[in-house]
């Protein structure tokens, strides 16, 4: 049977591109991809570069003036505050366009060979339509959602964001879009405080812990096997994390990659295409995070192997027939 390797997009921008100065963990791009890397892992990958998203691709899920107002560097400081990782440098035009076609690349290639694929950073949740926000310039999950349905013709998408932040601005782009589900499994306390109205929102106290988490978790994904997706983009941030700064969450290292293993079950069970956004993850020492997105790209490339398997064998069964 063939080893099926799990396709995964990264460019070195994904670091650089963001201001050493900048409050945000830039390194993580760069650790995780060297510990997928190490013999460990690295079988089980193929680590592929972006090309650049299209101006044309951007403007499906949000206001043209807002995307030249960005490509042209014309942003308000305001507009750059609200979206942060500043102080910006020039990079940050390229590392964007770079990030949201690392996620188009990942969903054209599951639409090409099934599976699972995905792109090592983005899940950039809190841009809306024509404003960014919390870290998020450009809305990945929804351009890709948008995407699927104009360039696929799919009918039925699922956007399971597991972040602990909601996912506001892919609620807002999406929020008129009947063949997309959005659904946000967050901490109720958290970032952002005024929340916008997803499909459904499973929201959890702080300091909730595995149990309680996955319990919820078990819940979206009941909601997703009824309305039967063709298609699931998962954004797998794992700032839930007890050790997350940023998370007021209390989950496991363990409980995490539960909650990573019960999605991929069903990605597997139903043959359903995946997409893996990563999300956020800010723990201190960045190393927790770095270990939970080992975790989640290996469980990744283990269900890829189980669907593309399986897929091989009904191929063959055919041609006996």
């Amino acid at each position: 049977m063939t080893n099926h390797k799990l396709s995964i997009w990264y460019h070195p921008i994904y670091t650089n591109g963001i201001h050493p100065d900048a409050r945000f963990p830039r390194d993580r791009y760069v650790k995780l991809v060297d510990k997928l890397n190490t013999p460990e892992y690295s079988d089980k990958f193929i680590i592929k570069q972006p090309t650049e998203a299209s101006r044309n691709e951007l403007v499906m899920a949000h206001d043209p003036y807002y995307v030249d107002n960005f490509l042209n560097q014309n942003l308000t400081q305001k507009e750059i505050k609200r979206i942060g990782l500043t102080p910006w440098t020039p990079q940050i035009i390229p590392r964007t366009l770079l990030l949201m076609g690392g996620a188009i690349a990942a969903l054209d290639h599951v639409m090409e060979h099934g599976g699972i694929a995905g792109n090592m950073a983005g899940g950039t949740h809190h841009a809306h339509y024509d404003f960014g926000s919390g870290y998020c310039i450009f809305n990945d999950l929804a351009v890709c959602s948008l995407l699927a349905l104009s360039k696929y013709n799919f009918t039925k998408v699922a956007v399971i964001d597991f972040d602990v932040h909601q996912g506001d601005g892919t609620a807002t782009i999406l929020q008129n879009v009947d063949e997309v589900l959005t659904i946000s499994v967050h901490c109720q306390q958290n970032f952002p405080f005024r929340k916008s109205k997803s499909d459904y929102d499973l929201e959890l106290p702080a300091n909730a812990g595995d149990e309680e988490i996955l319990a919820m978790v078990a819940t979206a994904l009941d909601i997703t096997k009824q309305f039967g997706p063709e298609l699931i983009l998962f954004q797998a941030g794992v700032d839930g994390l007890s050790t997350d700064t940023l998370g007021k969450l209390n989950i496991s290292r363990q409980g995490m990659s539960k909650r990573n293993e019960m999605v991929f079950d069903l990605a597997v069970e139903q043959m359903i295409p995946t997409v893996v956004f990563m999300g956020g993850g800010y723990s201190n020492p960045i190393s927790h995070t770095i270990d939970a997105f080992g975790d989640l790209f290996l469980s990744a490339s283990m269900a890829n192997n189980q669907i593309l398997s399986k897929a091989d064998l009904e191929t063959f069964d055919s041609t006996i027939d």
